[in-house]
C-alpha cells in the first residue's frame, strides 16, 4: 500500500476520533442534564463514529502488509472487512438507540433546555460539518470507501443533530414533547445507514462490474498500440483500493509473429500500469482477417444478423478459416434480455442457415465491461 495514503487515511481517522469523541462527551451531559433521548441518542451515535475511525486505522494498518507466499496479492482486502465490520457497529447502535427511544415514548420524561445546552448543539451541527466535508474530502483523495463514508456520515449526523435543535424549539415555544419520537427518527437514519454500508462493501467483496469510465480508459489505452485492432473483455479483479488485477483480449492482424505479438503484449502490460496502475496479468488475443475480402464480407453478413437484435451489445473476436470451412465470434448478450440461452440458440441456427458450409462457432460472452 503507498504509504502517503496510509498516512493520510491514518491521520484523518485520528482528526474523527477526536471529534467525535469530544462530541459524544458534550451531548451525554447535555442530554442527561435535559433528560432528553434524542440527544443522548446523538451521543451514541458519535461513539460510534468514534469506533469506526478506530477501526478504519487498524483495518487501513493490516491491509498494508507486505505480501507473502500464503497472500501473494497482498491484504487490501482487508480494508473491505474492515468496513463490514463498521457497518455491523452501526446498525447495532441503531437498533439500540431504537429500542431505547421506543422506551421513552412509552413512559416520557419532561426534558429541560438550558441555553447553554441549545448552544453547544449548534457548534456540534457546525463542528460535524466541517469535519464531514473534510473527512470525505481525504477519502475521496486517497480513493478510501471508509473516510469517505465516515464522512458522508458526518454530515448526515450534523442534519440530525440540527433537528434536535428543531425539536427544542418546538418544546419551547408550544410545549410538545417531540424528543423520544425524534430520538426514533434518528435510530431509524442510522439503522439505514448501517444497512446501506453494509450492502455496499458485500457488493464490493462479492466483485462489482468495472465503471465504464475505467473501462473506456484502459481499452483507449491499449488500443493506441500499434497492432492492436481492438480492446474486449476487460476483467478487473480488486485487491483492495490500490491494487487491481486483470486480464483483457485485443484483436490483432492473422500475419502477427509470436515474436511481435510478444513484443505487443510486454508493450501493453507496461502502459496500462504506467497509466492506470492496473497489472494485466493475462492478454490473450483475437486473430482477425486482414487480408481476405471474402472473410471481411462474411463478417459483414454476419453482424447484420446479429446486429438485428437489441439484446446483443457487441460482436467482436470474427475469424474466418476459409481453408478448414471454420467460423468463429463471440456475441455479448444484455443480463436484460429475457432468456439469453435461447437468443443465442437463435443466432447460431441464424448464422449456419446462411453459411451451411461453415462449422459455425459462436462464443456467448459475459457483459463484464462496457
Amino acid at each position: 500500500m503507498n504509504e502517503n495514503r496510509e498516512k493520510i487515511i491514518i491521520r484523518t481517522s485520528v482528526v474523527g476520533i477526536m471529534a467525535n469523541v469530544l462530541l459524544a462527551a458534550f451531548k451525554a451531559v447535555i442530554g442527561t442534564i435535559t433528560n432528553s433521548i434524542a440527544i443522548t441518542m446523538d451521543a451514541v451515535n458519535n461513539l460510534s463514529d468514534a469506533l469506526s475511525s478506530v477501526i478504519t486505522i487498524i483495518g487501513t494498518k493490516l491491509a498494508g502488509k507486505t505480501p507473502d507466499k500464503k497472500h501473494p496479492l497482498g491484504y487490501g482486502r482487508i480494508e473491505y472487512l474492515s468496513a463490514m465490520i463498521i457497518s455491523v457497529i452501526v446498525l447495532y447502535a441503531g437498533v439500540t438507540s431504537f429500542i431505547e427511544s421506543v422506551k421513552k415514548i412509552i413512559n416520557p420524561a419532561e426534558p429541560d433546555y438550558s441555553a447553554v445546552a441549545l448552544i453547544i448543539i449548534a457548534v456540534a451541527v457546525a463542528v460535524k460539518i466541517l469535519l464531514g466535508l473534510y473527512v470525505r474530502g481525504k477519502g475521496r483523495s486517497v480513493n478510501s470507501d471508509s473516510l469517505v463514508a465516515s464522512g458522508a456520515d458526518a454530515l448526515n449526523d450534523s442534519i440530525i443533530s440540527a433537528s434536535t435543535l428543531v425539536a427544542a424549539a418546538v418544546y419551547l415555544i408550544f410545549g410538545i414533547r417531540l424528543e423520544a419520537w425524534l430520538g426514533a427518527v434518528i435510530s431509524v437514519i442510522i439503522i439505514k445507514s448501517g444497512i446501506d454500508m453494509l450492502r455496499e462493501t458485500l457488493s464490493r467483496i462479492l466483485g462489482e462490474r468495472i465503471d465504464a469510465e475505467t473501462a473506456h480508459s484502459v481499452k483507449t489505452t491499449i488500443c493506441q498500440s500499434d497492432g492492436v485492432m481492438g480492446a474486449y473483455d476487460l476483467i478487473l479483479h480488486n485487491y483492495g483500493p490500490d491494487r487491481q488485477i486483470g486480464s483483457v483480449h485485443i484483436e490483432v492482424s492473422e500475419t502477427m509473429t509470436a515474436k511481435e505479438l510478444d513484443a505487443l503484449e510486454r508493450k501493453i502490460t507496461v502502459d496500462v500500469y504506467k497509466e492506470h496502475k492496473i497489472l494485466l496479468t493475462g492478454i490473450s488475443v483475437y486473430s482477425v482477417n486482414t487480408s481476405d475480402e471474402t472473410a471481411a464480407n462474411t463478417e459483414l453478413k454476419v453482424r447484420k444478423i446479429t446486429d438485428s437484435y437489441p439484446e446483443v451489445l457487441q460482436t467482436h473476436g470474427f475469424f474466418l478459416d476459409k481453408e478448414n470451412k471454420r467460423m468463429t465470434f463471440d456475441v455479448i448478450i444484455s443480463y436484460d434480455a429475457p432468456n439469453r440461452n435461447e437468443l443465442y440458440e437463435e443466432i447460431m441456427k441464424r448464422v449456419k442457415e446462411a453459411f451451411p458450409e461453415y462449422d459455425v462457432h459462436i462464443q456467448l460472452d459475459f457483459d463484464i465491461s462496457d
